[in-house]
């Protein structure tokens, strides 16, 4: 949807779009009073049939009934503070020594100002530490897309009710790979957005310098729509040419490698624009690219939650524990050496991606897991992963799955990687493709 289309669809307009942001501030102080809604319970019942949702029983706030979200539903990751309701993080620990919030994440408030109605708050791995979607706590959320396999997480239930069609749209979290992931393994849009362009106050952190906040769609009228209020609507400019990772396609493997080619052929076509393969980790192994983000981040991890684990002795489900364990014995040396790595790294991804280029792989190495795939594999998978979806997380890049991919009738997905702040140049480039993936 291009700048002017958008605005003749907004029952807003120019002006009150650019409003946004102080209407958002009123609503989370209570400084403006707007229509009451009872937000539909039917998700947060206990007997929710996708298991995607926290039940702390009935919302009730202030919306309007005006805005280009007008008439769109979604829900939050349990880590977005919501006034008038705790915050439980996927751990119950986390749930009992966290009072009720005062206020709300600015951008739940923008997004509330713009229309949309808030549904309820979704379930999420334990402290957002996880890439797929199992808590031992709460369950696993229900994959609509790939039944009988995980959705993929940390964002897990926000997939599931975006998937499930519950809400439209749904918020979640990205540091390690939490919205790319679910994404790809429930045939959703998600984005990953530049570091730092969505404020995350009002949200629980996990490692500062990685940490983002993204969102699901089904659609792209709504992917992009929640793109042009969170980010504003910007000019977006066709990229001049595509680099193709031949390192990543390889671990991704020829299964999903022609999975996702259509995505990559209908997006070259389209955009009639010069493909070029490189090597991306030419002078560095991925697998080290991988190892040095897990060194990072888990020592910002270990900064930020390291003193709460340690006074509450929180109760972890599988993998959670020992990751907290050896996130404590990170060495101050390590994270040293791995941010010089981090530094080339990033430096070497602004060059590439300057003047319009964009960067296309696969997002992940595979289709969903099945539900009782051992905790080992589930690890041997995991750092696969990692390796894939580092190279956006170290340089604080936008990163955008596309839902074009189907392997033993099961979504997966491909990225599209641009340059840091061209989050609208690739959402508008969504609309090119065919989503392939959902169940009707």
């Amino acid at each position: 949807m291009n700048r002017r289309e958008f605005l003749k669809k907004s029952t807003l307009g120019l002006v009150a779009l650019s409003a946004l942001p102080s209407i958002a501030k009123a609503i989370g102080t209570g400084n403006i009073q707007l229509n009451n809604y009872n937000i539909n319970d039917v998700a947060n019942d206990p007997n929710d049939p996708l298991g995607a949702f926290m039940n702390y029983g009935k919302i009730h706030l202030k919306t309007t009934n005006k805005g280009p979200l007008h008439g769109k539903t979604f829900a939050i990751k349990d880590n977005f503070h919501l006034i008038g309701y705790p915050t439980g993080a996927g751990n119950p620990d986390w749930l009992k020594t966290h009072g009720i919030e005062k206020s709300s994440a600015p951008v739940v408030n923008l997004l509330l100002a713009a229309g949309a109605t808030l549904v309820g708050k979704t379930h999420m791995d334990e402290l957002a530490w996880s890439l797929m979607g199992k808590n031992a706590q709460y369950g696993i959320p229900i994959n609509k897309n790939a039944p009988n396999r995980i959705p993929g997480g940390s964002s897990s239930g926000s997939a599931s009710a975006v998937s499930g069609k519950v809400v439209d749209f749904a918020l979640g979290t990205d540091t390690g790979g939490s919205i790319r992931v679910p994404a790809s393994f429930s045939g959703l849009f998600g984005l990953r957005p530049t570091h730092g362009r969505i404020s995350l106050e009002g949200v629980v952190p996990l490692a500062p310098s990685f940490d983002t906040v993204g969102w699901f769609s089904r659609d792209t009228t709504t992917f992009e729509t929640v793109g042009h209020v969170l980010f504003g609507v910007e000019r977006t400019v066709k990229p001049k040419k595509i680099l193709l990772a031949d390192d990543i396609w390889k671990a991704a493997g020829a299964d999903v490698s022609g999975a996702v080619q259509y995505g990559l052929d209908t997006l070259q076509k389209k955009l009639n624009i010069p493909i070029e393969h490189i090597e991306l980790g030419k002078n560095d192994d991925l697998k080290q690219w991988g190892k040095a983000f897990s060194t990072i981040q888990s020592s910002e991890i270990w900064r930020e939650l390291g003193s709460w684990v340690e006074q509450n002795n929180p109760q972890f489900g599988p993998g959670i524990s020992d990751r907290f364990k050896a996130a404590k014995q990170v060495k101050t040396e390590q994270v040293i050496e791995a941010q010089k790595l981090r530094l080339n790294v990033t430096k070497k991804l602004s060059s590439l991606l300057a003047n319009g280029t964009i960067l296309i792989y696969p997002t992940v190495p595979g289709i969903a897991p099945r539900i009782d795939t051992s905790e080992a594999d589930l690890n041997t998978f995991r750092a696969k992963m990692l390796e894939m979806l580092c190279p956006a997380g170290f340089a604080g890049l936008p990163q955008m799955n596309l839902p074009v991919g189907i392997l033993d009738n099961c979504p997966v997905g491909l990225s599209v990687v641009g340059a840091q702040n061209t989050d609208s140049q690739l959402l508008a480039l969504s609309h090119l493709v065919e989503v392939r993936g959902q169940k009707n």
